[in-house]
């Protein structure tokens, strides 16, 4: 089976993705926020905790944008 690729998908998925990438990031972000007042950590500490977290984050994000696509895609879910 083809994927449905319509404007409507397109925008649905990028609507459930941006959802989903913001709630991501706000539990994330509370993580990093947690760890660096619990350690203590300043200046370049908070930069490289930062760094850090900022890859497992990218492929969250990437991750979540491909299943909002094939979710919204899907033919089974039209």
């Amino acid at each position: 089976m083809q994927r449905i690729k319509t404007f409507k998908t397109l925008t649905r998925a990028a609507s459930a993705a941006a959802f989903l990438a913001v709630q991501a990031v706000i539990c994330i972000g509370t993580v990093y926020w947690a760890v660096a007042a619990t350690l203590r950590v300043e200046g370049t500490a908070v930069i490289v905790l930062g760094v850090i977290f900022a890859v497992p984050s990218a492929n969250l994000l990437m991750v979540v944008s491909r299943m909002a696509y094939e979710a919204e895609t899907d033919p089974a879910n039209q």
